[in-house]
């Protein structure tokens, strides 16, 4: 029972005690996988950069930093209300000038025009979607041709929530996610392993076929 309701609140966090632990949980061990997601991504000053599930927003602080064009837009979109409140509150300054938007939505249905987005970056995220291939349609569709997309995670802590069944089914496994990145239009998808502050993690690559 803890289990599931531990699986519910990872993957849609709620404004209540366990929703505040577990933002705290998420701030406290995302922090290295974000800033790596963001520095992987190859950010440039004026990219449309865009964050799935972007949580509490401490991604999203980091890409902000590196969009000093005037052209430079961020995007954040979050199936959580309550991570959409907190990264409200966390960016208001930056959401008030207009160089970041948020949007309280599903990955699967985005309200993004297509072929708008330079960047995209997420991490912890896709193994709570509940179907892997519309999520990447979705992020396709919305990508720019050549455009990258990072996703940063330690394999190592999710096969251990797995084995708990703190995430249901198959979903988290990368080969289940590559897969339908490729059968969704992108090339060169592949994971590597890297390392951070003594840290070891993985990061997906892919590229939004031309």
């Amino acid at each position: 029972m803890w289990a599931e309701k531990l699986g519910k609140q990872l993957g849609h966090p709620t404004r209540s005690v366990a929703g505040w632990l577990v933002s705290r949980f998420l701030t406290a061990r995302n922090r290295i996988l974000e800033e790596n997601a963001v520095k992987l991504s190859g950010i440039q000053p004026g990219d449309t950069v865009l964050e799935l599930g972007h949580g509490p927003g401490l991604g999203l602080q980091s890409a902000a930093k590196l969009l000093t064009e005037p052209t430079g837009h961020l995007i954040g979109v979050d199936y959580s209300e309550y991570m959409h409140q907190m990264a409200n509150e966390r960016l208001k300054e930056l959401i008030a000038s207009g160089k970041v938007t948020l949007h309280h939505c599903d990955v699967a249905a985005m309200p993004l025009a297509d072929s708008t987005v330079d960047k995209v970056f997420h991490c912890n995220c896709y193994y709570f979607w509940p179907d892997l291939r519309k999520g990447a349609a979705e992020i396709r569709r919305v990508m720019k041709p050549g455009g990258l997309m990072v996703t940063t995670l330690r394999l190592s802590n999710v096969a251990a929530f797995a084995a708990k069944r703190v995430m249901p089914g198959e979903n988290w496994r990368p080969e289940a996610y590559m897969a339908a990145l490729r059968d969704s239009g992108f090339s060169d998808v592949n994971m590597e392993d890297k390392q951070s502050n003594h840290i070891t993690f993985q990061a997906i690559y892919a590229t939004a076929l031309k």
